[in-house]
């Protein structure tokens, strides 16, 4: 018994709590490296109002149900979880400190403490990324399925021609991942069989507006046409569109609500003026002979959409209503992200959004490779992408990171930082 050394009653407590919490031990340069500069103080008071407001709606329905509480709750939830770990996390590492700055603290502790260095660092980094993930707001479609409106652009008959591998690059997209698709209107150009003049694809899956937003822009494209003798490599774009798809009624759950002159999916008939005519191209007698095709205006706005690949005229008025809607509440979401660019363009130093007219990305078909030009990323096999294949992930992954990185700068921007 003599042998053993006598601890005091305080080092004995800190020994025991130390052996249940591992990830205290800490040598002190480690954490010189792990401080709250991690999360800025404006990413913490989002977090912690987020997560008081998610206390405070699990309180309400424990008492009663309700299912915009419901809702709201489960959209919180990883904020309050992910801020629950890091406060955790937090907490740990100031009671490393306490235990580094007394002086009878024992070698073996220390350590120990460097053998764990790298996965608590590891762990504090991962806690910190979930965390803002979680802070940044999903987009209002995003659990949609969508529309896929693309157009030729400049560049003449080569602009028509990739608009048509676009389309097949999408198509097989969605096959590929499982996703039904289905074109609601290809117009070719005239005499041609791969010319394309306009096309609507419908990705009825939910979730695809979120999965497909990252294609919203100007697709350009760089190679050899076959009709040039000289071969020199001409320069085309295609205007691609991702526009959320409504349910006819705006949902069993009363969440999209078309009556509401404040909602962004409502339309005033009134505004809207609509034109019967025949539908023009192959379809024999029945073209000529019946006014199936439509053509809707909205005044207002400008917005014209015209429907002629049905035969029913009740149908191409469905689809046409359906791809009016869809513009209308994209056109009006634009418009506030743009509000939004401008508060921000200060902090941010560019435009954080993707629109429409903005040239995103470019196929350069003499060096087999395909760049996004707001992530950056090159990737050298374009065959993969316009086959649809895991590179075309790959890309949209990349921009969608791109997105969240930019979201979450722009969050810190919009509250003022406060000194501690």
């Amino acid at each position: 018994m003599s042998s053993i050394p006598w601890v005091c009653s305080q080092c004995l407590a800190r020994s025991t709590r130390l052996v249940r919490k591992p990830w205290l031990l800490f040598p002190r340069r480690a954490l010189q490296t792990i401080t709250d500069s991690d999360l800025s103080p404006a990413l913490l008071t989002r977090a912690r109002s987020l997560a008081k407001e998610h206390a405070t709606l699990s309180e309400r329905l424990a008492i009663s149900f309700d299912p915009k509480n419901a809702k709201r709750v489960g959209e919180l939830g990883p904020v309050a979880k992910a801020l629950t770990e890091w406060n955790n996390a937090k907490k740990s590492i100031s009671e490393l400190k306490s235990l580094l700055d007394d002086p009878v603290a024992e070698t073996e502790l220390r350590s120990l403490a460097v053998e764990e260095l790298e996965t608590t660092q590891a762990t504090l980094t991962s806690i910190s990324n979930d965390l803002k993930r979680a802070l940044v707001p999903r987009h209002p479609f995003a659990d949609l399925p969508c529309l896929l409106e693309i157009r030729p652009g400049a560049g003449g008959d080569e602009a028509g021609l990739f608009a048509f591998e676009l389309l097949r690059m999408y198509i097989t997209f969605c096959t590929r991942r499982g996703l039904r698709s289905a074109v609601i209107k290809r117009e070719l150009g005239d005499g041609t069989t791969d010319r394309l003049s306009e096309a609507i694809l419908e990705i009825e899956a939910d979730g695809a507006y979120g999965l497909l937003r990252t294609e919203s822009g100007v697709h350009r494209v760089q190679r050899v046409p076959a009709t040039e003798s000289k071969g020199r490599t001409h320069t085309s774009a295609v205007s691609v569109m991702v526009l959320p798809s409504f349910p006819d009624t705006g949902g069993t759950d009363g969440a999209l609500n078309f009556d509401d002159p404040s909602s962004d999916y409502y339309i005033n008939p009134q505004e809207v003026r609509t034109e019967k005519m025949r539908a023009s191209g192959a379809g024999g007698q029945h073209v000529n002979k019946t006014e199936s095709a439509i053509r809707l205006t909205h005044v207002p706005s400008g917005i014209v959409v015209s429907m002629q690949d049905s035969r029913s005229q009740q149908a191409n008025r469905k689809k046409a209503w359906q791809i009016l809607r869809a513009k209308l509440a994209e056109a009006r979401q634009e418009a506030r992200e743009q509000e939004l660019v401008e508060l921000r363009r200060g902090v941010l130093g560019g435009v954080a959004r993707m629109g429409r007219g903005d040239k995103i990305r470019t196929y350069n078909y003499g060096q087999s490779r395909c760049t996004d030009h707001r992530s950056g990323l090159t990737v050298h096999n374009l065959d993969d992408i316009l086959e649809g294949g895991e590179s075309l992930e790959t890309v949209m992954d990349s921009v969608r990171s791109w997105l969240s990185d930019r979201e979450i700068l722009a969050i810190a921007s919009e509250i003022p930082e406060k000194r501690q």
